[in-house]
């Protein structure tokens, strides 16, 4: 599942990614737009702002503002900076392995290869998905339904 932190990270890249090229979004635009609690966006924010992902401008008319394109941002990178593990099992993750203690062999554990095989189908999905997708997604999902 994924984390608040995460989600919420997710949210205000979208609200960011509509407004790129624009003057900078403060955070209680942010906030209330996508009902945010504004202490937690604060560190989201400040995190992304220190992994490169977003500007950000001090002052009257300051605020956040992307610095890199939305379709270049995609969802692998927000997980990992803000949920940690993308694998189910800590035994198949890339980044944060650990092996399971009830593991007798890792080589021939059925349980572990096939939850690599979610592991790698979903780091492709995440790998491929961009803040940019998913704007066009909730603009085709609305269209969708608008009668």
């Amino acid at each position: 599942m994924l984390s608040k932190k995460t989600k919420y990270a997710i949210r205000a890249l979208m609200v960011l990614a509509k407004e790129f090229g624009g003057e900078p979004l403060n955070i209680l635009s942010i906030s209330q737009r996508e009902k945010i609690p504004k202490k937690f966006l604060e560190q989201i924010l400040l995190e992304m702002r220190n992994a490169g992902f977003l500007y950000s401008k001090k002052g009257a008319g300051g605020g956040y503002s992307l610095l890199k394109n939305p379709a270049e941002i995609n969802l692998v990178h927000v997980m990992r900076l803000t949920g940690g593990p993308i694998a189910m099992l800590s035994c198949v993750s890339l980044n944060f392995y650990q092996r399971c203690d009830e593991c007798r062999d890792e080589e021939t554990c059925g349980i572990r290869d096939a939850f690599q095989s979610v592991r790698d189908a979903t780091l492709k999905i995440l790998s491929e998905t961009s803040i940019a997708d998913l704007i066009i997604k909730e603009q085709v999902l609305g269209d969708k339904f608008k009668i």
